[in-house]
């Protein structure tokens, strides 16, 4: 029978109702003993790396959650992390790139609802990860929720209520499952040793463009942190409202050595400076970098993992465009 590690985050999953509302507060012990089926699965363990809302969720809860992998993994066939959905897809992006390669599965799953409730998608949604951990043919770290097993460096949350909570951005889904059965799509590489990241940096940035954005938002951003993902309109670029405000800033920090990584606030098909000029005239600087097909969990996880290993431009550069986890198709 395969061993399973449970590591337990908080989250909605194991939340109780409190004068304030939800609150995490159930360990993973207690989550499997709604789930007894589980025990048929697999031997499974738990560990409680911590308890909370995940919106509270850091960098600093990710080196955590992988620190547990790696401290557990020569002794488990697989894993799987509780987690609260509101920053799930940070969370899985991330874990992609402090743990690279792995042969095991590493499945991180939560719910929309509490596991005491009725109605609940919790029990359902544990049964299919501790299925997933235990699976021949899965490796690495994804998302397995609402009957979808979806890439960590692909996955979004796409609905705030229903149980269809995350969808698998400019990717397919790994796999299904249909009464905790798993049809594979895309085996795992199931081969090689892992490799553990022990480092990411939070110097990293995230500015949404909006109409009529004054400029310096940006500036005060790129003020303050060595890289900075910018959210672009369409398949991205900077306006220009009467001026060369934008373009100017970015010329003016990334000759001071900053990076700034353009992506897209459309959620599919990716962006594509090259288009129009308002994007094309970017494409020159090697400091600023394209996104294209990746999500923005993925591109801002990914700069955090890269400036946690190099800050000379050619090695970032290069870094960001080869593939990790398949979370990039076009570069």
């Amino acid at each position: 029978m395969k061993k399973v590690l449970m590591i337990g985050t908080g989250g909605t999953i194991a939340s109780e109702m409190t004068a304030d509302g939800l609150t995490p507060g159930l360990s993973p012990e207690k989550l499997l003993q709604f789930v007894p089926a589980i025990s048929e699965l697999c031997e499974a363990d738990c560990v409680s790396v911590f308890s909370v809302d995940s919106t509270n969720i850091t960098p600093e809860h990710w080196m955590r959650i992988a620190g547990a992998v790696r401290d557990a993994y020569d002794r488990y066939d697989g894993f799987v992390i509780s987690h609260g959905t509101d920053t799930m897809a940070y969370t899985a992006a991330a874990l992609s790139y402090l743990i690279q390669r792995s042969p095991k599965p590493i499945v991180l799953t939560g719910a929309q609802k509490p596991i005491y409730y009725d109605s609940t998608d919790s029990r359902t949604n544990l049964i299919d990860a501790f299925v997933c951990a235990g699976s021949e043919q899965l490796a690495g770290v994804s998302i397995v929720f609402n009957g979808r097993v979806i890439l960590g460096t692909r996955a979004r949350k796409t609905c705030s209520k229903s149980f269809a909570a995350f969808s698998s951005i400019n990717y397919p889904d790994l796999a299904t499952l249909q009464d905790h059965r798993l049809l594979c799509y895309i085996p795992g590489e199931r081969t090689g040793e892992p490799r553990f990241f022990e480092r990411l940096s939070t110097e990293v940035g995230l500015l949404k463009l909006v109409p009529g954005m004054d400029p310096e938002l940006m500036r005060f951003a790129l003020e303050r942190k060595a890289a900075l993902i910018v959210e672009c309109f369409g398949v991205g670029g900077l306006p220009s409202y009467g001026d060369n405000a934008f373009f100017d800033l970015v010329a003016e920090y990334t000759a001071k050595g900053r990076f700034v990584v353009m992506t897209t606030q459309v959620q599919n098909e990716g962006s594509d400076l090259s288009v129009y000029s308002v994007g094309h005239r970017l494409k020159e600087n090697r400091r600023v970098l394209e996104a294209y097909d990746m999500t923005t969990e993925a591109a801002y996880t990914k700069m955090m993992w890269i400036l946690g290993q190099t800050r000379v431009p050619e090695a970032v550069q290069s870094l960001f465009y080869t593939p990790v986890a398949h979370d990039i198709l076009h570069s």
